[in-house]
């Protein structure tokens, strides 16, 4: 199936430090875009890829689990560590629960974590249901574009495919288990006014994971998708003084690295 436009992958060739971002559930690199270019106009080398599954139609989501995702953002990781002198890992909702996850089974490989309202648990009663209930419907209603900001649309599919939405609920009890495993300096930013993820897991990550520099911050005036919402620049600062302060000489002014470049598949 052709992508749909503006999900699209962003890839960005910069300085000797790297930042991974890893989109939602349901969703695509657009709704990451706007941080990954600020990124990169600092002079940063930047990986947003598009997880197997989304950016085309839900039932295409359908066939694929967190298997799939994860191994797309371990490769990356892999790239990156290969030509990078560090690496950061930062993620939105699921795209959290995948940086966590890096962080925890690639140790010194990644420098710092950051992560807006990651999720960490699929809520209501209809969750226990779903190891039968994916038999008998396929899909659900969708959770894309929680944003206060008028106008402003998250690119992400209208249905959610229920097996891979037994599979999501699959890894968050993974990555739950390996989230002591998480030592990295941790930035988290989260919205109190989120309806799709709850500040529970917020709360249940930071009472989980070893790291000794936790930095949380409050994103007042967005909803779920954040990074497209009211409080988009303050995540982009936010960021930026965090891998600053933990890569000195890495973060430039804008304007003296090379261009961003899209890349399909």
């Amino acid at each position: 199936m052709p992508l749909l436009t503006g999900a699209e992958p962003f890839r960005h060739e910069g300085g000797e430090t790297a930042v991974l971002l890893c989109h939602g559930f349901t969703g695509s690199p657009q709704s990451l875009r706007p941080w990954a270019q600020h990124l990169a106009e600092r002079g940063l080398t930047v990986s947003l890829p598009l997880l197997p599954g989304h950016g085309t139609r839900w039932e295409d989501l359908g066939v694929t689990g967190w298997q799939d995702w994860y191994a797309e953002v371990d490769r990356e990781l892999r790239l990156l560590r290969d030509r990078s002198a560090r690496v950061f890992v930062a993620g939105l909702s699921m795209g959290g629960a995948l940086a966590l996850r890096l962080a925890a089974l690639h140790g010194d490989a990644v420098s710092g974590v950051m992560v807006v309202n990651p999720a960490n648990k699929v809520h209501g009663v209809a969750a226990h249901a779903l190891p039968v209930l994916r038999h008998l419907v396929p899909a659900t209603k969708g959770i894309a574009s929680d944003i206060a900001k008028p106008v402003t649309r998250e690119l992400g599919y209208d249905r959610v495919p229920l097996h891979a939405a037994h599979s999501l609920r699959n890894f968050f009890r993974l990555v739950d288990r390996e989230l002591p495993q998480v030592t990295q300096p941790l930035l988290l930013m989260r919205s109190p006014q989120d309806h799709v993820v709850p500040p529970a897991d917020s709360a249940r990550i930071l009472s989980r994971v070893s790291s000794a520099d936790v930095t949380e911050v409050l994103l007042e005036q967005s909803y779920h998708v954040a990074t497209l919402d009211h409080d988009a620049e303050l995540i982009f600062r936010e960021s930026t003084a965090f891998i600053g302060r933990l890569a000195p000489g890495a973060v430039r002014e804008p304007g003296l690295g090379k261009e961003g470049t899209t890349a399909g598949g």
